[in-house]
């Protein structure tokens, strides 16, 4: 459901003053105030840090005891997120933004203090169509992604849209849970996806589908998922979340490193994880590929790992929920950018692991040939024939 944009930021000052939110925990970490914690995660290796910090050892290198907790799907995520039952959660980098806006959910204060991974995801088309390359031929299509405050479906819709097809009335787009897309494209349920993988190396594997367009090829550099956690666990368990931050911070360092990939692979395949050969996730991992169609492509930035949660990210994000429908009336993006992802604790903590953060918070980038200004979200948006908005 759409929400009035300015309702809801009026009701979340309510609960938590936004102007007065500082991204802080303490300076000097003291004792974990809680140890054994639960994380819920999809399956999908968007959520490579959150997943091989269990097996590899980075949580209990922290001082933590964490289950991490194979998840149905994101509704079931984000519900059972917001009833505590996890205490933070690997999600889309656009949901902590839908929650604390009220969009689709009850409206909570969210945060992201990690991007989970850049790019890897893919347009996967079933087999069937191999000679339908050109998306000006895809009329009529039901196209499958994860959820609809997604990466996946904003950039469906972009890719469509930039393609002449209205999303909302020339194919259909529906919801389905990763790991149910492969079976619904070999049913002949859907003709496509726009998929986190392994879910499309999966598809190619199978035999069922070819990769059409890497999404990187749309926006190189784009962010997909996000670790996750409520503004009051942030507050109420400072050290908790720096020790949990950290460790996922540490895997992401290990994870960017090549050389890794395959030890990754094999740590993160087997069923209580991803469940999927280990051939299908170390393609992914390595950029070196089958697409489906007889070729192998060799592209090392296909999937990589950068925890930065750059405030220009989630202003784009904004935009494209106004743009279909989602929030409504004015949007002060550049709050809720600040309120959501949360970049200085991101600076600190990259900096703890090796890692170099940025020296600014926003930047501009290029979307399927389109520039982007973080500064400039309204005439963005209204640069775009294609959308709900008037």
């Amino acid at each position: 459901r759409a929400v009035g944009t300015s309702t809801a930021l009026t009701a979340l000052n309510t609960l938590f003053p936004l102007g007065a939110a500082k991204e802080a925990f303490a300076q000097t970490p003291g004792k974990i105030e809680k140890q054994k914690l639960a994380i819920g995660f999809i399956p999908i290796t968007c959520a490579t840090p959150i997943i091989m910090a269990h097996p590899m050892g980075f949580y209990k290198k922290h001082g933590l005891d964490v289950e991490v907790v194979k998840t149905a799907g994101w509704a079931v995520i984000r519900d059972k997120t917001l009833n505590k039952e996890y205490d933070a959660a690997h999600m889309l980098s656009p949901m902590p933004i839908a929650i604390t806006l009220g969009a689709g959910s009850s409206r909570v204060p969210y945060t992201a203090p990690a991007i989970e991974n850049i790019n890897g995801q893919a347009i996967t088309l079933a087999i069937k169509h191999k000679d339908r390359r050109d998306p000006k031929t895809w009329k009529g299509f039901k196209f499958a992604v994860p959820f609809d405050y997604s990466m996946h479906n904003y950039l469906l819709r972009y890719f469509l849209a930039e393609h002449g097809l209205d999303p909302d009335k020339d194919v259909q787009i529906r919801s389905v849970p990763p790991p149910e897309m492969v079976a619904n494209l070999r049913a002949d349920n859907i003709d496509g996806f726009l998929a986190p993988d392994p879910v499309n190396q999966r598809a190619v594997y199978d035999g069922v589908g070819y990769i059409h367009t890497l999404s990187k090829d749309l926006w190189d550099g784009h962010p997909c998922c996000a670790f996750a956690a409520s503004r009051e666990f942030v507050r109420t368990m400072p050290n908790t979340y720096h020790a949990l931050l950290k460790a996922i911070m540490d895997a992401t360092a290990f994870a960017r490193k090549p050389e890794n990939r395959k030890q990754i692979a094999e740590a993160i395949a087997p069923a209580n994880y991803l469940n999927q050969p280990v051939t299908v996730v170390e393609q992914v991992l390595s950029g070196t590929f089958a697409d489906g169609l007889g070729g192998v492509r060799k592209v090392p930035d296909r999937i990589d790992f950068d925890p930065f949660p750059w405030h220009s990210f989630a202003v784009w994000i904004m935009t494209q929920m106004k743009r279909w429908g989602q929030i409504k009336g004015n949007v002060d993006y550049a709050k809720v950018a600040r309120e959501v992802f949360l970049a200085t604790d991101a600076t600190r903590l990259m900096k703890e692991v090796g890692l170099t953060p940025p020296a600014q918070t926003t930047k501009k980038f290029t979307v399927m040939k389109k520039e982007f200004d973080p500064a400039s979200p309204d005439a963005y948006l209204a640069s775009f024939s294609i959308k709900r908005t008037a």
